[in-house]
């Protein structure tokens, strides 16, 4: 795996299901779909705002460790499982992604892993 490195944000579903936060190749940072848990206390906000705040805290941090930021976002998908929450969450992804503008989708999905989970973002960024 030569010029690949894994990176782990400490969230138990990693290495329970077999996949890293994200995996750094080739010039860019693929991050695995993230959701608003905060690993630390293993705590989820109640609102889907709060959530997608979360979301974003976990994947600017994943990529200031792998060497980029959220500027450098070209790729984003948005897996949303009540279409009333869309508004708010793309509020939040409009603020943080407002200089980037990556190419992005937003799919309103019938469930995530757990119900109370209400979005999930995945994102691909470059190294410069």
């Amino acid at each position: 795996m030569s010029g690949r490195r894994l990176i782990s944000s400490g969230s138990p579903f990693e290495a329970a299901c077999g996949y890293s936060r994200a995996v750094v190749q080739d010039g860019f940072v693929f991050v695995a779909g993230t959701t608003g848990y905060d690993y630390a206390t293993m705590s989820l906000p109640d609102s889907a705002g709060a959530q997608t705040e979360a979301c974003w805290r976990t994947i600017a941090g994943v990529l200031q460790e792998a060497g980029t930021s959220v500027e450098e976002i070209v790729r984003a998908t948005y897996y949303v499982t009540d279409r009333a929450d869309a508004e708010a969450i793309l509020s939040v992804c409009s603020r943080i992604l407002a200089t980037s503008r990556p190419a992005a989708t937003i799919v309103i999905v019938a469930g995530l892993l757990r119900p109370e989970m209400k979005v999930e973002i995945e994102v691909t960024a470059r190294i410069d």
